[in-house]
């Protein structure tokens, strides 16, 4: 194989090959030093020279001269811009099908129709007949065209169980419930129902989504807050120095705002006797011998006054 060195034809075509640089280049201050040969094959040598344009870095103008036998002159084969090896380089291309992401899909925006996903599976085996499958299908809705297979199935219960909705985000290791016990937590139909509910409590964080049975928030149907202590001091107690407490005598009936009064007053309505008949107050009134003296007391006169006479005189 020949060398460069053996190949001084193509080793000293330089002016040519950056001549041919600055024509590719939109810029000719894009076109840097002169960077070395690379000796591609016999007869077959490329010039590289470095690259100045912005975004650009690392990337050098390669230009390949080549000769006839016993020739001497350099003709050039092709001219471009090739990466060195420190040179930014974009991703490597991945079809959209591996690319794609949750969330990339946004208004508007369709996705392919994929035949062969491994998620899903003919719900509906067609007969042949258009007009039979097209009232089974759309009309009668007997069958989807196409359903989740077990596959399917559990790549979502995996997914969801172990998403920011399953039992080992903070909030569900806090709460002090599960959503199984929950009566804001509708359960799924199918397979999917026997793990996972959907939240339908406007105050949970997870209002509107799939949360699995055991996940948790602090907006359980059955859960309260406790009230805690307070940071303020207790405020001192307040003394009334204007009010005056009326109590009754030892014994007595106890008065509250007057009552004894009334009572006292109703009574003295009611009772039987007169009330200003000082004989029905008094017990010895009904008994006659009240008024004699006993046998063994002294009688005592009453003086007579001096104008009226004595009936014994």
């Amino acid at each position: 194989m020949a060398t460069a060195t053996k190949d001084a034809v193509l080793r000293s075509a330089v002016d040519l090959a950056r001549e041919v640089a600055l024509d590719l280049a939109e810029n000719p201050a894009d076109v840097g030093e002169h960077l070395g040969v690379v000796v591609e094959g016999e007869r077959l040598v490329s010039h590289r020279f470095a690259c100045l344009a912005r975004g650009y870095r690392g990337w050098e103008w390669t230009v390949t001269v080549s000769r006839v036998p016993r020739g001497r002159v350099a003709t050039v084969c092709e001219a471009e811009l090739l990466p060195g090896d420190d040179a930014i380089l974009a991703a490597t291309w991945v079809p959209w099908s591996e690319r794609l992401r949750p969330g990339d899909v946004g208004p508007g925006d369709v996705l392919p129709f994929r035949a062969d996903d491994p998620r899903l599976e003919p719900g509906w085996t067609p007969t042949g007949d258009p007009e039979l499958d097209e009232v089974a299908i759309d009309e009668l809705a007997l069958a989807r065209v196409r359903v989740l297979s077990p596959q399917g199935i559990d790549e979502a219960a995996e997914r969801w169980y172990r998403g920011s909705h399953g039992p080992t985000t903070p909030g569900a290791v806090a709460s002090a419930a599960a959503c199984m016990t929950c009566g804001f937590v509708v359960p799924l139909q199918g397979r999917l129902g026997t793990m996972f509910g959907v939240c339908v409590n406007e105050w949970s964080p997870d209002d509107g989504k799939v949360v699995s049975l055991d996940h948790g928030c602090g907006a359980h149907s059955q859960t309260g807050a406790e009230a805690g202590p307070s940071d303020w001091p207790a405020p001192d107690p307040l003394i009334d120095e204007l009010a005056i407490d009326v109590l009754p005598p030892l014994g007595g009936p106890v008065a509250v705002d007057g009552a004894a009064d009334e009572v006292a007053t109703d009574a003295s309505l009611t009772d039987d006797s007169p009330a200003d008949d000082p004989v029905a107050d008094d017990p010895a009134a009904d008994d006659p011998a009240a008024d004699e003296p006993a046998a063994d007391q002294p009688v005592h006169d009453e003086p007579v006054a001096d104008d009226e006479a004595d009936p014994r005189a």
